[in-house]
């Protein structure tokens, strides 16, 4: 391999130096890696109710793709991310303005965060009519990208939120990256508890 495929992948792949996952900030500086494990139980909730297991949430619809062609690992494609969740609001019967709060991705690169706000843009940018938020954080901030267990970090951290009927601050954020344009959007950064 020649020096500059090296180069240009090791500029994408950037860990964040001082081990802070930056998401949606314009000091974004690469993701910050991290362990971690989580276990969610999934069954129908007709079984859970006539078993009476204790029920913490419930998943009304989902969706799965793939990026297709893209630039690489940190720079999604923004129009598959678009199509999944239309896909999965659809699976649900829900419509953007039923939606209060979006657990991203956010893994804190300069390029790859921008994409993913774009995406939910197209999905939820039209403002509300009776002018509610839509607040979008992300669980990295808090200890990383846990590799294998990051979407399940989310999940659960999104039960969290459910089960307190509170949306935490999201960290690391002193400005917004300049790639990313919220106004004229319901999307807002949480950067305070929200209840």
């Amino acid at each position: 391999l020649s020096p500059e495929p090296t180069v240009y992948f090791s500029k994408l792949q950037a860990m964040a130096p001082d081990g802070r996952c930056k998401t949606f900030d314009a000091r974004a500086d690469g993701y910050v890696r991290a362990e971690g494990a989580g276990l969610v139980v999934l069954k129908r909730l007709s079984d859970a109710q006539r078993d009476g297991d204790r029920i913490l949430a419930v998943i009304r619809g989902s969706a799965v793709n793939q990026d297709g062609r893209s630039n690489g690992l940190t720079a999604p494609s923004g129009r598959a991310q678009a199509q999944v969740i239309r896909a999965s609001l659809d699976n649900a019967g829900l419509q953007p303005k039923d939606v209060g709060y979006v657990e991203a991705h956010g893994t804190g690169t300069p390029l790859g965060d921008p994409i993913e706000l774009d995406a939910l843009k197209t999905v939820f940018g039209a403002p509300r009519e009776d002018g509610s938020t839509l607040y979008v954080g992300s669980v990295k901030t808090n200890f990383g990208h846990a590799e294998t267990a990051a979407g399940v970090a989310g999940v659960l951290k999104l039960v969290a939120c459910l089960r307190q009927g509170q949306i935490p601050p999201h960290l690391h954020l002193t400005q917004v990256n300049p790639r990313i344009r919220l106004d004229g959007t319901p999307l807002a950064i949480s950067t305070e508890l929200q209840k």
